[in-house]
């Protein structure tokens, strides 16, 4: 294989980011042969633009031209697994885009089906490209922090006016996107937190839905995660904030870590907190501090284009792939244990987390969805119409 052969199914707000990007050869190891969308509108704005490119309004008919090794699916939350699941049936290598799934009982049956068919599997999480966050997972596994005691993280500016619920019917309800500002914005940060700090043990959570738009799903947010360890986190989130803010704060042994504007100031203790408190013998003394800013690449890194060049040097060169598919489960199990928290007003137990009750409760909204109730029907299982 001299380039992966892609077809991209989905040609919306991240398709047509993703055909761009290729069409530009930004990926310089993988070519783009077909587009797949159920709208024609959409499939005639592609021939339009670039007339070579094989067009489907069907999934399954990509899957069969054997003009790609390789799908990256883009399509509504509900439908990932179930057409990766689909590709991997017909021997296709997959790309998804986040979030994995919407609920973790999906998701698992995915990870089998990626497992049975020994194909490549990738998820779009490009925030793990971010220098910012690849240096603080290298400083957090070094051990620079020492034990570390709290994590926050203030991530409100996601704002989200009305016009963006309503820009497309598929936003915002139970039946059709699955959650609002957890499912939608928040899987990058989810997924980086246990990509950086491990997987909490337990979550209790509180969530307002519909507290700032006319809305069904969540759209404000404040988690409490606990690690079995003494670690303690705090997940703050909401699309109803301007302007909002972006701050991870760690407060570990060695002082303390703040990501603020793509920047890592680190506060250093000369010696630990806990070694500082075994030997001081003055009262209100503290370990002497100096405010370091650790050097990093501010820029963001590649974001979709790395993603998409590691997966095209995983298929031809071996090389490790940095955002696994089967890892999409880790960031959802967190979002989903989030929802059932608020759901239920109960501790979740992350480790043992109740896949079938998560599922069955999530039918419930989406029996008492807007869409559910203004169409008479769920449509949550469209895969074989991208």
């Amino acid at each position: 294989m001299e380039k992966v052969k892609i077809g991209i199914i989905g040609y919306g707000n991240m398709g047509t980011g993703h055909v761009k990007n290729l069409m530009a050869g930004k990926v310089k190891d993988m070519e783009l042969t077909a587009v797949c969308d159920i709208a024609p509108a959409r499939l005639e704005a592609v021939k339009k633009l670039y007339p070579d490119l094989a067009l489907f309004q069907n999934a399954t008919d990509l899957f069969k031209s054997g003009l790609c090794d390789t799908v990256l699916i883009a399509v509504p939350h509900y439908d990932h697994p179930t057409l990766a699941i689909e590709a991997f049936s017909y021997g296709l290598n997959v790309i998804t885009e986040k979030p994995a799934g919407v609920y973790t009982k999906q998701v698992k049956e995915m990870n089998e089906a990626a497992a049975k068919s020994g194909k490549l599997f990738g998820i779009m999480y490009n925030q793990r490209t971010n220098p910012v966050y690849q240096k603080l997972r290298a400083m957090v596994q070094r051990g620079d922090l020492g034990h570390i005691k709290r994590i926050t993280w203030i991530i409100t500016d996601w704002y989200r006016p009305q016009a963006y619920h309503d820009s497309s019917t598929w936003r915002s309800t139970w039946a059709t996107e699955g959650g609002g500002a957890l499912i939608n914005q928040n899987p990058h940060q989810l997924d980086l937190w246990q990509w950086m700090f491990g997987m909490p043990d337990r979550i209790y959570a509180k969530a307002s839905f519909g507290k700032y738009y006319n809305i069904e799903v969540e759209d404000d947010v404040m988690a409490y995660f606990e690690y079995d360890n003494g670690t303690t986190g705090e997940y703050i989130t909401s699309t109803g904030e301007a302007p909002g803010t972006n701050r991870l704060e760690i407060a570990c042994d060695m002082g303390k870590v703040v990501i603020e504007k793509n920047q890592i100031i680190f506060n250093r203790n000369v010696i630990s907190e806990r070694e500082h408190n075994n030997v001081n013998t003055v009262p209100f003394a503290r370990p002497e501090c100096w405010e370091c800013k650790i050097p990093a690449d501010f820029s963001g890194g590649p974001q979709h284009v790395g993603i998409m060049n590691n997966f095209a040097s995983a298929l031809l060169n071996g090389t490790e792939l940095l955002a696994k598919g089967e890892e999409g489960i880790n960031g959802l199990t967190i979002s989903n244990a989030i929802h059932l928290s608020a759901w239920t007003g109960e501790t979740v137990d992350v480790k043992n987390f109740p896949d079938d009750r998560f599922y069955e409760l999530l039918q419930e909204k989406i029996k008492n969805s807007t869409v559910v109730k203004a169409e008479s029907q769920v449509v949550v299982d469209n895969s074989n119409t991208y």
